[in-house]
């Protein structure tokens, strides 16, 4: 299927909007030459009402450990930015609601085929793992980023970048001190080409 057609069905989108709260509004960023894709969980609420992917604190954490600036993260020809869920999935008791099966089964084999020059594919949450790296869906979260370079050079799991995952910053300071530097020094060599 034509990368253009793909994407503009993709954004009229509304399988899931009965059980939407705010309706359907699909938030990706894709361009088949990317070089770099995320993979994360599903819009929040800034992201929906923006329609641009991490344009949140959880982006600017991202961005951060990326170590690019927001000019770069926006290139769709260097990041692919695709949720297991493309939008807005409500609240629960403890956060957002998980992504909708619906969006990844009717999507994303079709989006992923699109993207011959993937160098490095950025594990965002448990969800995203379980489709990504589903080897490791029992993995406790600590025990799988530790073991990082066992999937390295092709997939990085990370800790979402959510403010909501702060103590488990602050409880695993190797974390930034081993694992960054490597995400560093990658995607920039990624971006240089």
């Amino acid at each position: 299927m034509n990368t253009k057609v793909l994407i503009e069905q993709v954004s009229k989108c509304v399988i899931c909007e009965p059980h939407l709260p705010l309706g359907a509004h699909p938030v990706i960023q894709f361009n088949s030459n990317a070089r770099i894709l995320i993979a994360g969980q599903a819009p929040g609420v800034k992201v929906h009402q923006t329609g641009k992917p991490f344009n949140d604190a959880s982006g600017d954490r991202l961005r951060k450990w990326l170590n690019v600036s927001t000019d770069e993260f926006y290139d769709e020809q260097s990041f692919a930015i695709l949720p297991m869920g493309f939008c807005y999935p409500g609240k629960g008791k403890s956060g957002d609601l998980p992504p909708r099966k619906e969006c990844a089964i009717a999507w994303r084999e079709k989006l992923l085929a699109q993207l011959n020059n993937i160098q490095l594919t950025i594990v965002l949450g448990k969800y995203a793992r379980a489709y990504h790296l589903p080897q490791t869906k029992k993995q406790p979260l600590t025990e799988l980023v530790k073991s990082w370079r066992d999937y390295w050079p092709s997939h990085l799991p990370l800790p979402h970048p959510s403010p909501r995952n702060n103590i488990w910053l602050k409880k695993n300071p190797w974390f930034e001190q081993q694992v960054l530097p490597e995400l560093s020094t990658k995607v920039r060599s990624i971006l240089k080409g």
